[in-house]
């Protein structure tokens, strides 16, 4: 009875009459994507009426027989919130069509209101099974305005475990951060923040995100807030000094299984690789590659070969050319084995002075690496850069 009640009602405005619910000809659609079945996916329509009010139109494909209870939800669904409002049972037969003037305690609501309000739509398995979702989406204030930014997450611990962050611009300004990992396993649950500063030094927590889960290596995050309950856009975080870690549990923190830098220290693709050429021992040398970041500092990774387990090799810029020799003016981070890398993030001199990647490119330098903080005076390797360089 009910199904053929909304049925006539939908008819009725198909017909224009003068009910109340004459539409107006605006509205406003917004995608229902799939959750647990990727063959069910549609849309909900939003049609403006005459009297302020709106008829909201459910419309899927490959749902299957049965009564699917279908409902507007307060916040984004990254967030989840509370049933506002019920709307008319998705069938696989009927289309769902509810007249929407009020949530369901009674306050009223306009189609303008709506198509501001912070919520997202839930289509459900049955009555028996709300916690099973056939498809979801969210509106309003949280629709996605399609400006979206993508950032690398590369290996860690486990080289079989990479992927990346898109940030997404919602209509609020505010930013949907999803986290796609592959290599992840039924069970896995990887906590994820964002740190301040770049990868390269290290730094504290400044926003937390959801949980990486199972096998499909996912997690949605609403962030319109830093920890300390500074607000931040999604343009403020396309600039935010900060880089995102994914820990292999919450009781091992300081394994990581995936890391990458975003906002200001994104690499440009720009970078610069210099030789560093062996010295006491033959069978180590490599290379220092400068990278340049948007915010115009340098990332500079020295990788050496023919390192060992234990190994710690201090690195510094020093001024002049290796033939002249010069001053210690830039502190590097130490190279350590048995893997032979390092990562420093450079943007200032030893004396405070700001230097820019494209200033590193011109300088009168060389880098040294040495065998031990005891022992300096020993090279292990050892290469001009930029303005000496050949």
């Amino acid at each position: 009875m009910f199904l053929l009640l909304s049925a006539s009602v939908f008819l009725a405005g198909c017909e224009n009459v003068d009910d109340g619910y004459d539409p107006t000809g605006e509205q406003k659609t917004y995608a229902l994507k799939a959750v647990t079945d990727p063959a069910i996916h549609g849309e909900a329509t939003f049609e403006k009426n005459r009297d302020g009010s709106t008829t909201i139109t459910l419309d899927l494909d490959g749902v299957t027989v049965g009564m699917h209870p279908a409902h507007i939800h307060a916040n984004s669904a990254a967030e989840s919130g509370p049933i506002v409002i019920d709307l008319t049972p998705v069938n696989d037969s009927v289309t769902s069509v509810t007249h929407v003037s009020a949530f369901n305690n009674g306050m009223n609501i306009t189609y303008e209101e709506l198509l501001n309000f912070d919520a997202y739509i839930n289509v459900h398995e049955s009555v028996a099974k709300l916690g099973t979702l056939l498809a979801q989406g969210d509106i309003g204030a949280n629709e996605l305005t399609g400006e979206s930014k993508v950032y690398e997450l590369g290996s860690k611990s486990n080289p079989n475990i990479m992927g990346d962050a898109t940030f997404a611009e919602r209509k609020n300004g505010t930013t949907l951060i999803t986290i796609a990992l592959e290599g992840t396993s039924e069970g896995d649950a990887f906590p994820a923040h964002i740190h301040r500063n770049s990868a390269a030094q290290g730094g504290a927590i400044i926003i937390n995100l959801d949980t990486i889960r199972g096998s499909a290596g996912m997690s949605l995050s609403q962030i319109d807030t830093l920890n300390t309950g500074e607000s931040i856009t999604y343009e403020e975080l396309l600039a935010f000094d900060g880089y995102i870690n994914a820990h292999l549990s919450a009781d091992n923190l300081g394994v990581l299984v995936a890391q990458g830098d975003i906002g200001a220290n994104e690499l440009t693709g720009e970078s610069k690789e210099y030789t560093l050429g062996s010295k006491s021992d033959p069978n180590i040398r490599g290379t220092a590659n400068f990278a340049q970041r948007v915010n115009g500092s340098t990332l500079i990774t020295i990788a050496l070969e023919g390192t060992a387990e234990g190994d710690a090799f201090p690195a510094h810029i020093h001024r002049n050319s290796a033939e002249e020799s010069g001053p210690i003016i830039i502190n590097l981070d130490t190279i350590r084995g048995p893997v032979g890398v390092s990562l420093s993030q450079i943007d200032t001199l030893n004396d405070g002075d700001p230097i820019s990647y494209e200033q590193l490119l011109e300088f009168d330098g060389y880098i040294n690496a040495h065998l031990s903080a005891s022992n300096l005076g020993v090279l292990v390797a050892q290469g001009n850069i930029g303005a000496n360089a050949e």
